[in-house]
């Protein structure tokens, strides 16, 4: 696995080596002191190796990104993948449809190796740490790294499932002989668990630089674990859940308790989550991939994972698309709350109300595009509407006349900071956390506070505010909140919140209801897309990934495919 990547790097050394030598174009060149050469103190600096971890967060491409948007929302009925048809990087279109994936995706596999050269820049700054001397604040640098490790293997377990795990401990001789399935599906959890642990108990509440990993932070991606890991998947080779453990739903709330007892809150508008200068790190911002466009380099330190979703009229490419089932999530006319049997129309239409949301997420023809009235959306800027209509993603996006827009040409990139974990996550698991403990009641205010703060969120949509509606949860006036009622408010509410940031797929299949939604997806959509004439979700195989071919055969083959791959 790692054996591969040290390799690599030597190669790169000798590399740079020759080109040193070639370059001198002297003959006494061997009396030349070098001037490229990091001396070992420096290689091993403990500060400069934590750096080289947290700049892994943002070390990505837009084939292999890390924001895992082809994985977490084109995967699931949020969006279409997008771009000139589905032949356009043709490996995210079989996720799209859930057809044809093989174990010799070059794609996939680039991300498996990404993750894993990050988890091996948080081992080598953690040994670092641990064997310096008269190292200030050691165990606070510690839990940053075990806090960069804990996030890598928290991405590679909701991918794959099973996985090697390695660990600072580890000798680099040994890496070929540990199986992916060394640990049980439990197993797994629970180490990236004891990483994200040793980070609460040693981070700061506050860290003086932004970026850079803190206590509610880590409480945060420790109540995200703890809640994915209380899905019990006993079963190695199947996916369905077989229960819900209270003990770990208890420790959601303990740590969700730590963030919310913080000095984090809601954003007062929606929106300022999404926009960029200013905005960023703001007080519903636990954790944030720190971009920037000035530090020296050619174009900066920019969102390369998210540059495909520019439309056409703006820049390039048009990928990552809503979906109309989506644009349909958003329906409220009546009562102000999401309709049951909302999947029905073929458009967005200025005859029905929508939750707010819908226009901070949605690009949609005839509206300003990202609040800007001199910027608006055209059906033009669609690459291949017969294939993916006319809407676009936001989030991610940004106003062309912010000077955070580089252009790249073909690509337009942005350094607006991404943020990958945020308050509204944290109220929405606290509250599904008390569902599944059968505290129902207790779950109300807290979706109804992210509802109030969206029902709030209009100051940037003036101009669809004739077409907005919403409500809170009101028991007994416009529901009856049973547990199972509870329940389904609390999957909608997760869903609209956080559309297109990536994690709807995980989260259907956290539940264990992926096949269902999914399929019941496909049924709707091959009526509105050809192109998913073909679309079937299996179970217990297209919940995960298969296990790279490259790396099983890197491995010798100790690694085990994945069933039904």
């Amino acid at each position: 696995m790692l054996n591969h990547y040290y390799n690599m790097q030597l190669n790169k050394i000798i590399s740079i080596v020759v080109v040193v030598v070639l370059m001198s174009g002297c003959a006494d060149f061997l009396n030349e002191t070098p001037k490229g050469v990091l001396s070992s103190d420096q290689v091993n600096d403990p500060e400069r190796l934590l750096t080289a971890a947290y700049s892994a967060l943002g070390n990505d491409h837009y084939d292999v990104p890390l924001s895992l948007w082809p994985y977490g929302t084109v995967r699931s009925d949020d969006a279409y993948k997008g771009g000139s048809g589905p032949q356009d990087i043709q490996v995210f279109h079989f996720f799209e449809v859930s057809n044809n994936i093989m174990p010799n995706f070059g794609e996939v596999d680039r991300l498996w190796f990404q993750c894993y050269i990050a988890i091996s820049r948080a081992n080598n700054a953690i040994r670092a740490i641990q064997e310096a001397e008269n190292l200030d604040n050691k165990e606070e640098k510690l839990g940053e790294a075990r806090f960069l490790r804990g996030h890598f293997y928290f991405l590679l377990k909701i991918l794959f499932k099973y996985v090697p795990y390695v660990d600072e401990n580890t000798p680099v001789d040994e890496y070929e002989t540990i199986s992916n399935r060394a640990l049980t599906n439990d197993g797994l959890w629970q180490k990236i668990a004891d990483d994200f642990q040793y980070a609460v108990d040693h981070l700061p509440d506050v860290q003086a630089e932004a970026g850079r990993a803190s206590k509610p932070a880590a409480a945060a991606y420790l109540a995200k674990t703890y809640l994915y890991k209380a899905y019990r998947q006993d079963d190695p080779e199947k996916h369905a859940v077989t229960g819900i453990d209270q003990a770990d739903l208890q420790k959601v709330l303990d740590n969700t308790e730590i963030v919310l007892s913080s000095g984090y809150t809601l954003e007062p508008d929606f929106a300022f989550n999404f926009l960029p200068g200013s905005y960023e790190n703001g007080p519903e911002a636990l954790f944030s991939v720190q971009y920037s466009k000035d530090d020296g380099t050619r174009f900066g330190r920019l969102n390369f994972s998210d540059l495909l979703s520019v439309p056409m009229g703006l820049g390039c490419c048009d990928f990552n698309k809503p979906s109309q089932s989506l644009v349909n999530a958003f329906r409220t006319t009546g009562n102000g709350l999401p309709l049951e049997n909302y999947n029905t129309l073929d458009q967005y239409s200025t005859q029905e109300q929508y939750d707010p949301r819908l226009f901070h997420t949605v690009a949609i023809p005839g509206l300003p595009s990202k609040y800007n009235s001199d910027r608006i959306y055209e059906e033009s800027w669609n690459r291949n509407p017969a294939d993916y209509y006319f809407y676009a993603s936001l989030k991610e996006n940004v106003d062309p006349d912010c000077d955070c827009f580089v252009p790249m040409v073909p690509f337009y990139a942005n350094s607006k900071n991404r943020i990958l974990i945020r308050f509204a996550d944290v109220l929405l698991m606290r509250a599904e956390a008390l569902i599944e403990l059968h505290r129902s009641s207790e779950a109300l205010p807290l979706i109804n506070q992210v509802r109030t703060r969206a029902r709030n969120s209009t100051a940037f949509i003036d101009y669809a505010t004739d077409r907005i509606h919403i409500d809170i949860y009101r028991d007994g006036i416009n529901c009856t909140w049973d547990e199972s009622f509870a329940r389904q408010a609390l999957r909608w509410e997760r869903r609209l919140e956080l559309a297109m940031e990536n994690g709807r797929f995980f989260d259907l299949v956290r539940w264990g209801i992926a096949e269902q939604v999914m399929n019941q997806y496909y049924n709707v959509e091959r009526m509105r897309r050809p192109y998913y004439s073909s679309a079937q979700f299996n179970a217990n195989q297209h919940e995960y990934l298969p296990i790279p071919e490259a790396q099983i055969r890197l491995s010798k083959f100790m690694y085990e495919q994945n069933p039904g791959y």
